[in-house]
């Protein structure tokens, strides 16, 4: 019988030593391009939906706007992000790509690509892990409402 109460049996370490990796990784390849992996992640979202506002990025990131904040400001320092009150609603700030992270997209999309590519990891297990990732996640998140 195995024993569960030992560090290499338990899923969350196993989850939480992958993301360390994950992150080394990442920030090796960000760190010529001047971003934080956090900043990266940022930059994905931004990509994906450019003008949100920091309430509507913090619940993308799951991030509160306590951390989420001082990154937007050093992104904005560096050129990378600006933010704005809206118009429509003073309380509400926007955030919005600049021209350097449109530029840059392609260059960090290719680095990217480069590195996780050299740790072999074929594609049908690429998208096996992510789908079994969902589904946990999918799992935790039902059970901690409950």
């Amino acid at each position: 019988m195995q024993d569960f109460l030992t560090l290499d049996n338990q899923l969350c370490f196993a989850i939480y030593d992958v993301n360390n990796q994950f992150t080394k990784l990442y920030s090796k390849v960000l760190h010529p391009f001047g971003i934080t992996y956090p900043q990266y992640l940022v930059l994905l979202a931004l990509w994906e939906n450019d003008r949100i506002t920091v309430k509507e990025l913090g619940g993308r990131l799951n991030l509160g706007t306590g951390t989420l904040t001082p990154m937007i400001k050093r992104m904005e320092g560096n050129g990378w992000v600006k933010k704005e009150r809206t118009a429509k609603d003073e309380r509400k700030v926007c955030v919005f790509l600049q021209p350097k992270a449109i530029e840059e997209k392609d260059a960090i999309k290719q680095a990217i690509t480069r590195e996780v590519n050299s740790c072999n990891i074929e594609l049908a297990d690429y998208e096996l892990l992510l789908s079994q990732l969902k589904a946990l996640h999918g799992k935790l998140m039902s059970q901690s409402k409950g």
